[in-house]
């Protein structure tokens, strides 16, 4: 398929026209980078084919990730990623990283091109996030919350259990590792509903929005208080003084379920399509 033809397509899709992201500030923008992702800081970030052959797609475009792409014979294809940057939440400040320039070069001498679609992924949809995390914890979705640059991000679920430390256990048999529970509450989910944000859900305006619903419970990825991140810290203040319970289960484990459903959106493209497996921190709980 032609490259840029699949990125039009996209495009549509998810109405990529609609949205802005806030890479900018943080991405070394270098010869390699596509003039045309500095509009939204969505889309081809490298531009590197002009035919895609096979799409792989990953949460982060971390190094191991990219390792895997390069170490095959493979040229023409498309690493499709939900963010910009490499991810390491145990980096002093912003827990993302810039794909090394070595690499950069590495990957345009080999064709590979590489998609971010950070917000549009993050929308609420048939491919997004939350909606996905649900799917694969089998919960039925019941409405939405969480407004983030334009779109809802988060979903409200309705679950079988009635304590948030049940909740976590079938949490943890489903995504296969270790979670958290920060019981800043009471032992009951109230209403016998969740909410789901999906990543970094973290942060003051959720737990208001949390409140505003009479949830007391939510699902996300990282849950650790972040003494240099103001609105996270200001979220635990808030969880604390109004008894909302956190379960977390990593950043990459709650957003790698959009990312495996996105094959199939290729594959419906007539594109074979495969997902890469990342490794989730557990630093981030």
């Amino acid at each position: 398929m032609k490259a840029d033809e699949l990125y039009a397509r996209l495009s549509e899709d998810f109405e990529i026209e609609k949205y802005e992201d806030a890479w900018g500030p943080f991405l070394e923008v270098g010869e390699f980078i596509n003039p045309a992702f500095k509009e939204r800081w969505i889309g081809a970030m490298l531009d590197n084919a002009d035919v895609i052959e096979k799409v792989y797609t990953a949460v982060f475009p971390d190094t191991p990730v990219l390792d895997r792409l390069l170490g095959s014979n493979e040229t023409d294809i498309l690493l499709f990623s939900h963010h910009a940057m490499g991810y390491d939440p145990t980096l002093e400040g912003f827990p993302f990283y810039n794909i090394p320039a070595d690499y950069l070069k590495r990957l345009k001498e080999r064709r590979i091109s590489f998609y971010v679609s950070h917000i549009p992924l993050d929308k609420n949809g048939p491919y997004s996030t939350s909606v996905n995390l649900a799917k694969a914890l089998e919960l039925r979705v019941v409405g939405e919350f969480c407004e983030y640059l334009g779109c809802k991000v988060g979903v409200i679920c309705e679950t079988r259990y009635t304590r948030p430390a049940d909740l976590a256990l079938d949490v943890k048999k489903s995504i296969g590792h270790d979670v958290r529970v920060r019981q800043y509450g009471g032992d009951i989910i109230e209403k016998g509903r969740v909410g789901f944000a999906a990543g970094g859900g973290c942060i003051d305006f959720v737990a208001r929005e949390l409140l505003a619903l009479g949830l007391n419970t939510l699902l996300t990825g990282c849950t650790r208080p972040i003494l240099s991140f103001e609105p996270n810290m200001e979220f635990h203040r808030i969880a604390e003084a109004n008894g909302i319970n956190l379960i977390g289960a990593t950043h990459y484990s709650t957003e790698k379920y959009a990312c495996m459903a996105m094959t199939g959106y290729f594959r419906e493209l007539g594109l074979e399509a495969e997902f890469v497996e990342g490794t989730p921190c557990m630093e981030d709980m």
